[in-house]
């Protein structure tokens, strides 16, 4: 089994952040709803390079919205069982 590094060791790191959207998103959002949440609940730039990860209400799907020099990239991950597991809600801005 490979080891990961967990999110506090990389938080503070150079280079892009990872933020985690704490409440339930709706999977039919696309490139252009994802962004606007990540202005309008964080007041983040979407377009800073940084990864935005979106869960499901179920939990089992996951969207990863990020910009890549010339557009917006999104990646989504649908689990064939289970769930993915979040860290705790960060009560100060809504996401992890």
């Amino acid at each position: 089994m490979i080891g990961l590094p967990r999110l506090q060791a990389l938080d503070g790191a150079p280079g892009p952040r990872i933020w985690l959207a704490a409440e339930a998103t709706d999977m039919r959002c696309g490139f252009d709803r994802l962004a606007q949440r990540v202005q309008t609940v964080i007041g983040e730039d979407p377009l800073s390079g940084h990864l935005f990860i979106f869960r499901s209400r179920g939990g089992s799907r996951l969207k990863i919205l990020a910009w890549d020099r010339d557009g917006y990239v999104l990646w989504y991950k649908r689990l064939k069982a289970g769930v993915f597991k979040l860290p705790a809600r960060c009560a100060r801005c809504g996401f992890g």
